[in-house]
């Protein structure tokens, strides 16, 4: 009779032992694919959290230009950036703040010309004040990539409340030399949380007179010729491992020396860490479980062979060769072992998203859209999703487990011989 028809009618002839192999399999194969399923989940989320969070750079050089801080921007490792351009402005038909204080020497000095602060920004989510969230837009939005030949300005909450401004509102303001008018329209309003000085503070150090407008509109206002020196650039990149290819472009561009590099990478570490390590908890358990699973079928075949020793040494006897037997056992666990897969991939897509948002929950990020960044607030938790193709590496652990946890034992078998075994049962 052929081996695998024999262990077809083994199998159905010892029901309850199948019944309890299949579920021992439906329990290895759905850990397997529960481990499967939490790697690609965290690598999925640990690239949405590279995208989202990432790490800041922050760049600072003497005579460092848009030009040069747009060439280092232009780097593939680079995710977003943005120089910072200060400048002086005049107002025309706005009120600026002024110091409560008096001012030093008891007497009023002549009004200051420049009494606005404008900074020239290309993202204003990477500001420091803003993507630390101790800055805030209040209303409207920020200025992004998207709004560089604009002329709009983001302005404080002090200033706009004093020149009762709102979104949408237009306001004038002019070069510090008077030169070049520029009516810019408020896209939003932020409050900075700095307290005004209790000394006199000349105005354009009042926080309240601080405007943020494109840098080309910086420009402009700074000297009406496109040019002017960046204060500082931040470039948000994807990982820590990246700040050195980010170094390397830098020297490139700005020299070899002369600049200041610094690296931010407090909020990647503690946010991205436990994604990576959910992901390497996840591997071990796939190695756990297939050694684990390896063992405890290598055992369980083990005693059946041993209960099951007359019955191969009538077949030894009848001519049955050896190999055969135990392609016999092989057969009977592989058979066991593919519907378990198929009910463990049912199981995973049942209850796989449950699994992957308690394990790997929204990872809140500080610069969030509400703090002028455009992207979203969080990296949320990822779907978790059964493919064929990880249905198709637990099958073949599954396969490969029933394989070496037959032939092992299996070994035992080319020992036999039909006489001893005949003799022993009687």
């Amino acid at each position: 009779m052929n081996f695998v028809k024999r262990a077809g009618m083994s199998l159905g002839a010892r029901k309850s032992k199948t019944a309890a192999l299949l579920a021992i399999f439906v329990v290895l194969c759905t850990l397997l694919l529960g481990g499967f399923l939490l790697q690609a989940a965290a690598a999925r989320q640990e690239a949405d959290a590279q995208r989202v969070i990432g790490v800041d750079v922050t760049v600072r050089q003497k005579g460092l230009t848009p030009a040069l801080a747009d060439e280092l921007g232009a780097s593939d490792v680079v995710n977003r950036y943005n120089p910072r351009l200060p400048v002086r402005a005049a107002a025309r038909g706005l009120a600026p703040l002024t110091s409560d204080a008096p001012q030093p020497g008891g007497e009023a000095g002549e009004p200051d010309q420049a009494p606005l602060a404008v900074n020239g920004v290309r993202d204003a989510g990477l500001l420091l004040p803003f993507s630390y969230g101790s800055t805030k837009i209040t209303a409207g939005r920020g200025i992004g990539p998207e709004d560089a030949d604009r002329d709009i300005a983001l302005i404080e909450r002090r200033l706009a409340d004093r020149n009762h401004l709102a979104v949408g509102d237009i306001v004038r303001v002019l070069s510090a030399d008077g030169a070049h008018p520029m009516p810019l329209k408020v896209v939003g309003i932020f409050q900075d949380p700095t307290q005004d000085p209790s000394s006199w503070t000349p105005p354009h150090e009042l926080p309240g007179n601080t405007l943020y407008v494109p840098m080309a509109t910086a420009q402009q206002l700074g000297t009406g010729t496109g040019t002017g020196t960046v204060g500082e650039a931040v470039y948000r990149i994807g990982s820590p491992d990246r700040a050195e290819r980010l170094h390397a472009e830098a020297e490139r561009v700005l020299g070899e020396s002369g600049f200041d590099f610094r690296v931010n990478d407090k909020a990647y570490q503690d946010q991205v860490r436990p994604i990576q390590q959910v992901g390497v908890f996840a591997g071990l358990i796939v190695q756990v479980i297939a050694l684990a699973g390896a063992l405890i079928l290598g055992l369980i075949v083990t005693l059946q062979i041993r209960e099951r020793r007359t019955e191969l040494g009538v077949l030894l006897a009848m001519g049955e060769r050896k190999w055969k037997l135990i392609g016999q056992h092989a057969v009977e666990v592989a058979a066991v072992a593919l519907p378990a897969v198929a009910v463990a991939a049912l199981a995973g897509q049942l209850a796989g998203q449950y699994a992957g948002d308690a394990l790997l929950g929204p990872q809140d990020d500080t610069s969030s859209a509400q703090h002028g960044a455009p992207d979203p607030g969080a990296v949320a938790a990822p779907t978790v999703r059964v493919e064929p193709g990880t249905v198709g590496r637990v099958a073949g652990i599954g396969l490969g487990i029933s394989l070496v946890s037959t032939v092992v034992p299996g070994i035992g078998i080319l020992r036999l011989h039909p006489s001893s075994i005949l003799t022993d049962s009687e």
